[in-house]
């Protein structure tokens, strides 16, 4: 009986091995034929580096006195995003129960709503906040709805993907006892996603923020206008000051919304 096992495992052994070489062959080729028609070139690469130092030494050093012109910018960016997560996260709670199976209990709600919902995330939130600006016109408005519906996107995802790992101990038994959907979900979902919940949230936020500093690239409102506008009159110092100062509201962000986020795990 040894035999036929032995012999069963190398069979088995010898295809994993054929698949394990097809699929990095098919890789290999998939990266080659990306090389051939992208036109990338080593030599192009090398070329272009001292021109990248150019662009360096021109930014350095910044414009420090640029600073007071875009702290209200700054300030704007941050509102966009305060406003987009806050309204992002409340319509990707009633989202994320359609999502989730365990919630919805019928996949007549939940396949098309997480089909909805991974369109939505596919695409890129410059493309929604240019589609908003051509609607609403140049302004704040079209950047608060781009990050609105980034934080959906994320905060959805995430959501019911915890809903659905939740223990169903406390929604057999209110079952059991006659509760209806709306005390079903209050007392025996919502306890359970809270903090994830407010995890989500932060972290989406975090994202916002850096999402909404170059949405003014496309008309947007916020800091990215003034990255527009330095870069296409060539003001390389100014800019500088924009980047140091973005990136230094960022990482504090970042830090105090990592720091939250512990404590709630």
């Amino acid at each position: 009986m040894a035999a036929p096992e032995k012999s069963f495992d190398q069979y088995l052994t010898r295809k994993l091995s054929q698949k394990t070489l097809f699929s990095m062959l098919l890789i290999l080729f998939l990266v080659i034929w990306s090389f051939i028609y992208t036109g990338f070139s080593i030599t192009d690469l090398f070329i272009g580096i001292p021109q990248i130092g150019e662009l360096f030494t021109a930014m350095f050093p910044p414009d420090w006195s640029y600073l007071s012109d875009i702290l209200q910018p700054m300030i704007d960016t941050i509102r966009m995003a305060i406003v987009g997560t806050f309204i992002g996260s409340i319509i990707a709670v009633p989202v994320a129960l359609l999502c989730a199976h365990n919630i919805a209990q019928s996949k007549w709600i939940s396949v098309p709503m997480r089909l909805i919902l991974n369109i939505v995330r596919t695409i890129p939130e410059l493309l929604i906040a240019a589609v908003f600006v051509a609607v609403f016109g140049i302004g704040q408005i079209p950047g608060v709805l781009a990050v609105m519906i980034l934080t959906i996107s994320i905060v959805g995802k995430l959501l019911y993907e915890s809903l659905e790992s939740i223990e169903r101990g406390p929604l057999e038994a209110m079952t059991a006892v006659g509760a209806n959907r709306i005390k079903w979900i209050i007392f025996g979902v919502v306890p359970q996603a809270l903090a994830s919940f407010f995890s989500y949230v932060l972290f989406a936020f975090e994202i916002n923020i850096r999402a909404a500093a170059v949405l003014g690239l496309v008309g947007a409102g916020g800091i990215g206008l003034y990255y527009d506008q330095t870069l296409g009159l060539f003001q390389y110092d100014r800019t500088a000051m924009i980047i140091i100062f973005t990136l230094v509201i960022v990482v504090v962000i970042d830090l105090i919304s990592s720091k939250v986020r512990e404590k709630l795990t």
